[in-house]
């Protein structure tokens, strides 16, 4: 039976389904607009704009990258509540009384989209950034031999040619926002996301669970769709060989500042002022625990993050090159329903894939031991290889919508050339699209490194025995309510995550075409 038993489906119909539905759209809507602004103005700003503190804030921008939402839900929850610092202070200030004064409430469907706002906008920073460097400086010049200023080329040239990347980026962050539990739990909106959960566990009802768990895959697949539809027939090819270094726009004044600020704020909301809070009750209440153990809890962590970017990145360049060798409608829809797992819910993803690696096992070990006399134990279900494979099924569509917009981006006529001179497929893929997709690929693989360092659900599931990641210690701490405690672990995730994320942004600052000398060059 496909259909849930006990009438569940209905009841859910009509009590709850029409809430899930109008919170997730306000919900998906506020966080695309916000994180499509913030992170496509700091992109450009960052690129093409000289002003004060631009080399620190092209790194630092990507900082909250590396902070859970439920973190940060529950730093500015402890700071703005009613029984918070700030509001303490303000009515000790000002002799206020509660019913004196109105303050927003940060558990609320607007302070579920701020926070996840400020968490997500460096998907679409990211990606814009990376396609940004990698735009033609000629058609910028033929732009501002036009007349056209750094606003004008920005907005009808710079975004149009960066609408694949930005489109990747936003739908990274839909899906995201789709899958987000943590923060919308514990700020009480309920979404299409906690009603999964709630059903699943809760109810007892996975049949119904993975039906709204088939919603989630609708909102996605309309996203696509219309996105690709409204795109049509244009592509965005680079058909130029030349490579020189782009126009920079050196801001004054008023300007430049103004700039600084743009970038500062959603640093400073974002990760500095949560990371000040967590640091805070680090230190008034720490965890002992991770004293003793913080190597194990980071090795492991670091252990799974590596492991899956290496794999999501290499299978993500397979999949669209094969998409671009054989661009059949079957090869495309394979490799759709491939990418589609970063839309499922991450404990779905778990359970789906331990009921068949389990049978599996059952059987190698009945194999082994009963036939080969080899004493094994779980050899799938019971060892890392597990939680690589959901990370790589649940993030492949952080990695694959990256490479498929850089790759995208490269004219058919360079694969033309290289076969006349006698490279093979595979030798077109390392000699020429490899290079010249170098600072996407280090994009795809510091999302994917990331994402999994923060994952949390699909990791509390499959986790072998004592196999526990800084995420899995922080939430166990945080649903016990010692949030002073797991202040420790969240901050020791974001010391693993900042080094990688400063690194390989310097990386793609210079993994432009034609870079020379040390120097950011683009075509």
């Amino acid at each position: 039976m496909w259909l849930p038993t006990h009438g569940i489906w209905t009841h859910l119909a009509s009590t709850v389904l029409g809430g899930y539905l109008v919170n997730t759209l306000w919900l998906v809507l506020g966080v695309g607009i916000g994180t499509t602004l913030i992170g496509t103005g700091t992109a450009w700003l960052i690129t093409m704009c000289r002003f004060p503190g631009r080399r620190l804030f092209e790194w630092a921008l990507l900082l909250p990258l590396a902070v859970p939402t439920y973190v940060i839900a529950y730093a500015y929850t402890d700071f703005l509540q009613y029984a918070g610092p700030l509001q303490s202070e303000l009515r000790a200030f000002f002799g206020w009384e509660s019913d004196d004064y109105w303050f927003p409430r940060i558990r609320s469907l607007g302070g579920a989209v701020t926070v996840i706002t400020l968490v997500l906008y460096p998907y679409v920073y990211l990606l814009t950034r990376a396609t940004f460097l990698e735009q033609s400086a000629c058609v910028l010049d033929v732009g501002r031999t036009l007349g056209r200023g750094p606003w004008r080329l920005f907005a009808t040239i710079a975004v149009p040619l960066a609408r694949p990347a930005i489109i990747g980026g936003v739908s990274l962050v839909l899906m995201e926002t789709l899958n987000e539990f943590g923060a919308v739990q514990f700020f009480g909106v309920d979404t299409f996301t906690t009603g999964i959960y709630r059903t699943w566990f809760g109810m007892g009802e996975p049949i119904a669970a993975a039906q709204l768990a088939a919603c989630l895959l609708v909102f996605v697949l309309v996203v696509v769709a219309l996105e690709r539809f409204s795109r049509g027939k244009r592509r965005y090819f680079h058909t130029t060989g030349r490579y020189r270094q782009l126009p920079e726009f050196s801001l004054k004044g008023w300007r430049a500042w103004g700039a600084s600020l743009a970038c500062l704020l959603p640093i400073g909301v974002g990760f500095l002022l949560p990371c000040a809070i967590l640091a805070e009750l680090a230190l008034e209440t720490g965890d002992s625990v991770l004293g003793t153990r913080f190597f194990d809890f980071a090795g492991n962590s670091l252990l799974l993050a590596a492991f899956s970017a290496i794999v999501a990145v290499g299978l993500a360049v397979i999949l669209s090159y094969g998409v671009r060798l054989h661009p059949g409608r079957p090869t495309r829809m394979a490799t759709r329903i491939a990418a589609m797992g970063y839309a499922v819910p991450g404990s779905v993803v778990a359970v789906g894939i331990l009921i068949p690696l389990t049978w599996v096992d059952r059987h190698l070990y009945s194999l082994l031991n009963g036939g080969l006399g080899f004493d094994v134990g779980l050899l799938l279900s019971g060892s890392a290889f597990i939680l690589i494979y959901a990370y790589v099924v649940r993030f492949l569509a952080v990695s694959f919508n990256t490479v498929e917009a850089s790759l995208g981006k490269v004219t058919p006529a360079m694969d033309a050339a290289a076969r006349t001179l006698g490279q093979t497929a595979s030798g077109t893929l390392h000699h020429v699209h490899a290079p010249l997709m170098r600072g996407s690929l280090l994009a795809a693989a510091l999302l994917v490194f990331v994402d999994v360092m923060k994952e949390l659900p699909a990791t509390v599931i499959l986790r072998p025995f004592d196999f526990d990641t800084l995420a899995v210690r922080a939430h166990n701490l945080a649903a016990d309510e010692r949030l002073a405690e797991a202040a420790s672990s969240s901050l020791a995730i974001v010391m693993v995550g900042v080094i990688p994320v400063i690194l390989l942004s310097r990386a793609i600052r210079h993994s432009r075409p034609g870079a020379s000398s040390g120097k950011r060059e683009a075509l």
